[in-house]
């Protein structure tokens, strides 16, 4: 008997109930790896039996993941103990690095419990899995795209955020995550392939095909979006920096292409690999099978956007000093309340949104090294 013979056959007890019942059906999961896959019974329960340790490469994606979290909880840290940093640029670099914290956790997550143990699952539980690593990797676009308009509205306009203007700041921080639980939640919300089998993924068995279309077209508009208006930023700082290489506009642009190069290269495997996913069959397109390492390098990203967001500014980077130095890691023979002792001078940002908030023509980054 075929395995689409198989399908028909074993299809029909299981359409008996309904989608949401089927949540809990602790073999639907076997049955549509089985499927979705191509894979023969012998495989699957080979797969079953195997040994439920980490791989090298898991292991190596485990210790990445841990950096991403402590490097993210650093940032998080400095903008909420220090004051100074209580402004509109960090609050959304501290949004991208909560994302970012939890993308980690996440996918540590998804790792202990893929293997041998997703045929253990239930299906609401495997779309637990699946979909915070989603919501979270999402949500750190979503940041990514927030930040981008403040840049852009911050090269732009003369005031960047006053008081008046908080509400639209923490409006945006929440449509990020609004937009990210929604996206994430669908499938287990009812839009996936359960009792309806030949509309499944093949990466993501109980996903439909058309959920991951949906999603990748979502991110790549996003990913557009991200483009569009750093060339804007290009364009601005270019047309008003023609002569100095070396000048504060001059460290934007190239802080921005540092940031949309490693955003290309970290998501844009994984957005392919996806996209072939909604509309090609495991046994069209065998790269699918190595969809895992394409998402790993997607989660590297994580691990670059503190690196490219804060230590460009030199307030952040005495303030990581002074966290690790409360930790004890990098005390030097200094006391103990020295690193308490608050920075002298305010943040960079702070300067440079009150020097330039009675200005009519100056653009703010103009004469602000460290705003980026």
């Amino acid at each position: 008997m075929t395995l689409s013979s198989e399908a028909a056959v074993l299809c029909l007890p299981v359409a008996m109930k309904s989608r949401y019942q089927q949540y809990y059906n602790s073999t639907l999961i076997q049955f549509y790896y089985r499927f979705a896959k191509d894979i023969s019974q012998e495989d699957l329960v080979w797969r079953q039996n195997q040994k439920k340790e980490l791989s090298t490469l898991n292991i190596v994606i485990v210790v990445l993941c841990s950096i991403i979290i402590l490097e993210n909880m650093l940032v998080l840290i400095a903008v909420f103990r220090n004051k100074k940093f209580h402004s509109a640029m960090f609050f959304f670099i501290g949004n991208l690095a909560f994302s970012d914290l939890l993308a980690g956790s996440a996918y540590i997550a998804n790792i202990c419990l893929s293997g041998p143990r997703t045929f253990e699952l239930l299906p609401v539980q495997w779309f637990i899995r699946e979909g915070t690593t989603f919501i979270a990797l999402a949500a750190s676009v979503f940041s990514l795209l927030a930040i981008a308009i403040e840049r852009y509205v911050a090269i732009t306009e003369v005031k960047v955020y006053g008081s008046n203007k908080t509400c639209r700041m923490f409006m945006l921080i929440g449509a990020c995550w609004f937009t990210a639980i929604l996206l994430g939640g669908l499938p287990i919300l009812g839009w996936n392939c359960i009792n309806t089998l030949e509309e499944c993924s093949a990466v993501l068995p109980l996903y439909t095909q058309r959920y991951i279309c949906f999603a990748m077209t979502i991110l790549s508009v996003i990913l557009l979006s991200i483009v569009i208006l750093y060339v804007r930023i290009y364009l601005i700082v270019r047309s008003s920096h023609q002569e100095a290489t070396n000048s504060p506009a001059y460290a934007l642009l190239k802080t921005v292409t540092i940031v949309l190069g490693v955003f290309i290269v970290c998501w844009l495997p994984a957005f392919t690999i996806l996209m072939m996913d909604s509309f090609c069959s495991m046994k069209a397109c065998p790269i699918l099978k190595y969809a895992d390492k394409f998402f790993a390098l997607a989660t590297l990203n994580s691990a670059m956007n503190p690196i490219i967001y804060t230590l460009r500014s030199k307030d952040m980077r005495k303030e990581f000093l002074r966290v690790l130095c409360c930790w004890g890691l990098l005390r030097s023979g200094q006391p103990a309340d020295r690193c308490l002792v608050p920075l002298k001078s305010s943040s960079s940002l702070e300067h440079c949104t009150n020097k330039h908030e009675h200005q009519q023509t100056t653009p703010i980054m103009q004469t602000c090294t460290t705003c980026v």
